[in-house]
């Protein structure tokens, strides 16, 4: 039974994924994500790991489907507007500090991960009734994963900056056009 809802969530996963990339509609593409994401946190349920599973719920398809509905509302791209892209020297700036960006990160993971101890195994049926599988997630989490965990918080920052500097812009030309 457990292959044939791995094969199920997965598939529809899989469709899901392809629907949200080739979809010309932002609110149909947002509402595939959703779709994905809940049949990823169907997988990490048959894997046994509620908590990622709930947490997948919760953030992702709960939170960052809301967010990018918003944004998606927001800068009125359900309309098929398009927002000009001109190489300009701000622009090309942007770019630039992108790319050292992800250079300094990807250098930092890279680091991160080759020179630590491998992970082993430790974790048992037993510790995990003892202590329990949040509290291990989350030793984990602020021990060996902080800095992909503080990454992540980083990226988060960087989009929620673009999304106030995206609805600004938006606001700008309203005003230049009288609406």
């Amino acid at each position: 039974m457990e292959i044939y809802l791995f094969f199920l969530f997965g598939g529809i996963a899989v469709v899901g994924a392809l629907a949200m990339v080739f979809n010309k509609n932002a609110v149909h593409s947002a509402l595939f994500l959703l779709l994905t994401l809940v049949m990823i946190a169907g997988l990490y349920v048959l894997l046994n790991a509620q908590f990622i599973a709930v947490a997948q719920i919760m953030v992702y398809a709960g939170a960052i489907v809301v967010l990018i509905l918003f944004v998606v509302m927001l800068l009125g791209a359900e309309l098929g507007e398009s927002i000009p892209r001109w190489l300009t020297l701000r622009n090309s700036v942007m770019v630039l500090l992108a790319l050292v960006f992800l250079t300094v990160s990807g250098t930092a993971v890279y680091d991160w991960l080759y020179s630590t101890q491998p992970i082993t195994g430790t974790v048992t049926d037993e510790v995990i009734a003892r202590q329990g599988s949040v509290q291990l997630v989350g030793e984990s989490l602020f021990t060996q994963f902080l800095l992909p965990f503080e990454l992540a918080s980083i990226l988060l920052l960087v989009g929620i900056i673009g999304v106030v500097v995206l609805g600004g812009w938006r606001l700008v030309q309203h005003r230049q056009r009288g609406e």
